[in-house]
């Protein structure tokens, strides 16, 4: 199988990203934007909620070591599946909850976890994740890589986490 990408959208992307960087069979994940229809955008465009474009990261991973459906159990124990357009604090459609697939497995397998999760509960209310097919993945500004490590500051995503631990600890 070799190294394979996945896109995802689960709120600011800083928090996502620490979280999947910690995975084991994850060798990269890039901070950036998706989903809009302006050519190479800012994080200045993004916030105007003008461009379409959603906050997300890009995982490189290695499939002999850690599964698409792995990634996907990753993903929404990092954040609030269930709000739409919002994490938070942070409100708007650029922090969507979106699974970007890049073909009909990973959207059958997407789509598959998310009949899962709810018809086990995990969540007070209905997944709102969209599933779309991939679009084209912008790099964000380098000041937004690696945010939390270089910064120390904590995000939405450890403070949920923090408080949902019996749903990190869960298995879907």
């Amino acid at each position: 199988m070799g190294l394979s990408n996945a896109i995802f959208a689960g709120g600011c992307f800083w928090g996502v990203e620490h979280f999947f960087k910690g995975m084991v069979g994850v060798s990269a994940v890039v901070s950036g934007y998706s989903g809009g229809h302006t050519e190479n955008p800012t994080y200045e465009d993004v916030l105007t909620g003008t461009t379409g474009h959603i906050e997300v990261v890009q995982i490189e991973y290695d499939a002999n070591i850690v599964s698409y459906d792995a990634l996907l159990d990753m993903f929404f124990k990092i954040h609030d599946p269930t709000t739409v357009d919002r994490q938070g604090p942070d409100v708007g459609e650029q922090y969507k909850s979106v699974i970007f697939y890049a073909n009909p497995d990973e959207m059958n397998a997407a789509n598959k976890k998310i009949k899962i999760i709810d018809a086990g509960n995990f969540f007070k209310d209905s997944i709102v994740t969209e599933v779309r097919e991939a679009a084209i993945f912008y790099k964000a500004e380098e000041y937004h890589q690696d945010f939390i490590e270089k910064t120390g500051r904590m995000c939405y995503h450890q403070m949920y986490v923090n408080q949902n631990q019996t749903l990190f600890n869960s298995d879907f």
